[in-house]
């Protein structure tokens, strides 16, 4: 490793950046000359644009957080992706280049372990996936297809549609393993509400042996055999409640086998696409 990368923090002293820049342009061009048609310069006078239009969002967060702290502020922190795109514990190399859970938010934003007072898990009532990977529980069939479609599975970044299968209660579990999440928020309970029954996986086998824990190697893991529960749908739309005894029996039931599986309570429940469509338990 060279170690030679530029940060953030280089891009606003001139002198250094246009010197770093410089260095690994020409280290560039000596290895792989016409292979790479680079124009300093013009890279250069970009960057300058750049830096004057970045300049008021950039701070240096140690000391903002550290303020916020002191000051008993509640501090909110999101995560982009799933722990299956984590670099370290996704399904490398099917993954992003960054730590996407619990440990992204402790190194990314320098926030001590002791500021974290709740870890709050994401998912859907059903799983997706966008692009190439293993997908133990996807349906490619007329399931995969009414999932897609009454969800409105699409990439907000790449319009591809998103592949669709049964709730994998064995991610969920290995997701909760990484993280420690005090809680769950189950999103889209509503687009299962057309289904007579549904499928949840609740474990893996290979050869006829189950696999205790999750499997680190790709392959291996779209190779597995998925052990499913299943249980009873609802057929009644449940966009329209408001607590968790509003919403039928089966979607309770569905709701509180998720939580002994995983171990973890759920705390939220999304029945719709709007803000009011989220019931607080």
């Amino acid at each position: 490793m060279t170690r030679s990368g530029i940060r953030i923090a280089d891009l606003f002293d001139e002198e250094v950046f246009e010197a770093k820049l410089r260095r690994l342009a020409y280290g560039f061009q000596k290895r792989f000359g016409d292979l790479l048609k680079y124009n300093v310069e013009d890279e250069l006078s970009k960057y300058k644009e750049l830096r004057e239009k970045l300049a008021p969002y950039v701070i240096d967060q140690i000391p903002l957080l550290n303020d916020a702290k002191a000051k008993k502020s509640q501090i909110l922190v999101e995560g982009a992706n799933a722990i299956m795109l984590d670099i370290d514990y996704g399904t490398y190399p099917f993954v992003t280049s960054s730590n996407t859970g619990l440990g992204g938010v402790l190194t990314g934003l320098s926030l001590g372990w002791r500021s974290i007072k709740e870890v709050v898990g994401v998912t859907k009532a059903y799983t997706t996936r966008v692009g190439s990977g293993p997908f133990p529980t996807e349906q490619l069939n007329e399931v995969g297809e009414k999932l897609q479609g009454v969800g409105r599975e699409v990439g907000v970044t790449t319009g591809r549609k998103r592949r669709c299968g049964w709730l994998d209660l064995v991610i969920i579990k290995y997701s909760h393993d990484v993280n420690d999440y005090t809680s769950l928020n189950l999103t889209k309970l509503d687009v299962l509400d057309d289904f007579e029954e549904l499928k949840v996986a609740t474990g893996y086998s290979y050869q006829g042996q189950k696999l205790e824990s999750f499997p680190a190697n790709p392959e291996l893991l779209a190779k597995v055999d998925v052990t499913y529960e299943t249980l009873p749908g609802w057929k009644k739309p449940t966009t329209g409640a408001k607590t968790f005894y509003d919403l039928p029996l089966n979607a309770r039931k569905y709701v509180e086998f998720i939580e002994k599986t995983v171990g973890v309570h759920i705390k939220w429940i999304g029945v719709g696409p709007n803000r009011e469509h989220m019931i607080v338990r």
